[in-house]
């Protein structure tokens, strides 16, 4: 079983167990970021949440296994990250791909976190706003798209995906991924074959570490991610490589290759910040 049910009709994502995991499986490109630390992951036993902590040194965060005495606070998961601690599950992927996303973007990861509390704060209990869930989306399935041909741009505004995946585009490297962001994504990855989709900042530019900056500040300014209508949805499944059997046929599945839904639109792209 891949998914099940919390009870409010929602399926949720059930991961596969850690020992049925192929290794092999972290050779795919959603995992590129994580290259460093793909022994975490790899071995066959979890890494303990502290002995983890003490490998990932994050800056001025701590992961804290996360039991009933931690939860007894009545914190909210956000506030708590504010205070310092990340509350982590032990033997657990969706914690742990969290993690790893913490230590290799500590800034866009605290960026995120400064603006959920702000949000927070202004917001009575229990209720969310649009932008709570827009950085959550991207929080758990972020992708940053750095572009060079604003041409592709128009055909990502229609979903006219054939076009916006041949692979020149991608192999000239007018079109590119940057950084896949969201820990949910990689969790999602673990089975082979499964169809991704991100929710995707684009920026203009050339270098994949800029454009990560450039989404940084845009979102600790509160200039992007305020509203989930302004991720764009990519269908992973369709970048040149990253899925056997990409045909005519493939790219023909408008199941997954969904079409443009009426008076969608999509801002422009982010632009890299002056030097």
């Amino acid at each position: 079983m891949t998914a099940a049910g919390d009870g409010s009709g929602v399926r949720r994502f059930v991961p596969p167990p850690r020992a049925a995991v192929d290794p092999q499986v972290f050779a795919h490109p959603v995992f590129a970021g994580l290259r460093d630390v793909r022994d975490l992951l790899e071995g066959p036993e979890w890494p303990a949440v502290a002995v983890l902590d003490a490998r990932l040194s994050l800056p001025g965060k701590h992961l804290i296994e996360q039991d009933a005495t931690l939860l007894a606070d009545g914190l909210h998961y956000e506030a708590r990250i504010a205070q310092g601690c990340i509350a982590t599950r032990a033997d657990n992927w969706h914690d742990l791909f969290n993690a790893l996303v913490w230590a290799r973007y500590p800034q866009l990861k605290q960026a995120l976190n400064v603006q959920q509390c702000r949000h927070i704060a202004s917001m009575p209990p229990g209720q969310r706003n649009r932008a709570q869930a827009a950085l959550t989306q991207f929080d758990e399935t972020g992708v940053i798209v750095r572009v060079r041909n604003h041409t592709l741009l128009t055909a990502w505004d229609v979903h006219d995906w054939r076009a916006l995946f041949e692979s020149r585009h991608w192999l000239s490297g007018d079109i590119a991924i940057a950084a896949v962001f969201g820990h949910a994504l990689m969790e999602q990855a673990l089975l082979p074959g499964r169809r991704l989709v991100g929710k995707c900042v684009v920026v203009h530019g050339e270098i994949d570490g800029a454009c990560v900056d450039a989404v940084t500040a845009a979102i600790a300014e509160g200039r992007a991610v305020t509203d989930p209508l302004q991720l764009r949805p990519l269908p992973l499944a369709g970048v040149p490589g990253w899925h056997e059997g990409q045909d005519t046929a493939f790219y023909a599945d408008a199941g997954y290759f969904r079409p443009l839904r009426a008076c969608r639109a999509y801002p422009p792209p982010l632009a890299l910040l002056p030097l």
